[in-house]
């Protein structure tokens, strides 16, 4: 019951979809439900890939990959989306470690927000495009996990630098990631990928290099600027693993 409390928290933190009542809310036990946010990301491309297999049949695939794109925003609020505009204003705005923090911390999306968002979101709708229908549905079941297992990486491995703001969202999710965490998060964010790799170990083993190179350079960028990461770095890291994943798929399967 504890580890199926836990899933249920990961799920109402990442997603709008409603849990049972007795659930409650115990931000003491987020850090703990971090090791199930990969899984939560396996069920949000798993309605993205349907919702995109279900309107290819009707529409043309172009829309398809909208609708799909925008069933997994609703989904998840745009919290990813949202990281990634907060983190490119405040990476491209400022120029010490606290005045970054501070922007980030502006819920007002700037320019270098707004262009980062139609960007990332372009090259994930172009991407998927490219490729036909199952290829597709196939991105978006391994992406969305192994993307939020990038995320828990940087979260195992970095310092939360805004551990003294008790406002902050992600503060009592960074706080205490352990081995079980990352065990549990690397078996759920890499299944999907293990599966693919049965059928092509060298593309999934593409797919899998570019998830850490992005994980890597973009953890090297945030202890350069501030010291370690936020929860809005987390979320940028998310979208920019998912979308080379995506491309690194794209660019293996038509070798």
């Amino acid at each position: 019951m504890n580890e199926l409390r836990r899933f249920f928290l990961a799920l109402a933190y990442f997603t709008r979809i409603p849990v049972p009542a007795w659930v409650g809310w115990q931000p003491d036990e987020l850090n703990r439900a971090a090791r199930y946010f990969p899984l939560v990301g396996l069920l949000v491309g798993a309605v993205a890939a349907a919702v995109l297999w279900l309107a290819a049949q009707v529409l043309p695939l172009t829309l398809a990959v909208l609708l799909s794109m925008a069933a997994s925003i609703l989904l998840t609020g745009a919290f990813h989306e949202d990281g990634l505009a907060d983190s490119a204003d405040g990476f491209g705005g400022g120029y010490t470690p606290q005045r970054v923090l501070e922007i980030m911390k502006d819920s007002r999306i700037g320019s270098f927000g707004a262009i980062a968002l139609v960007l990332v979101l372009l090259g994930k709708h172009q991407t998927l495009l490219a490729l036909d229908l199952r290829g597709a549905c196939i991105a978006l079941l391994v992406m969305h996990p192994a993307s939020r297992w990038a995320a828990l990486l940087v979260m195992g491995t970095m310092r939360y630098v805004r551990g003294d703001d008790a406002d902050a969202r992600a503060k009592p999710v960074a706080e205490g990631i352990g081995c079980s965490e990352l065990v549990i998060g690397s078996l759920c964010g890499l299944l999907p990928l293990a599966a693919l790799a049965t059928r092509d170990g060298l593309l999934a083993l593409g797919v899998l290099l570019s998830i850490l190179a992005v994980t890597v350079v973009a953890g090297a960028w945030f202890r350069r600027r501030i010291g370690g990461y936020t929860g809005d770095c987390l979320g940028a890291l998310q979208q920019l693993a998912e979308l080379a994943g995506c491309m690194t798929l794209l660019a293996l399967a038509i070798r």
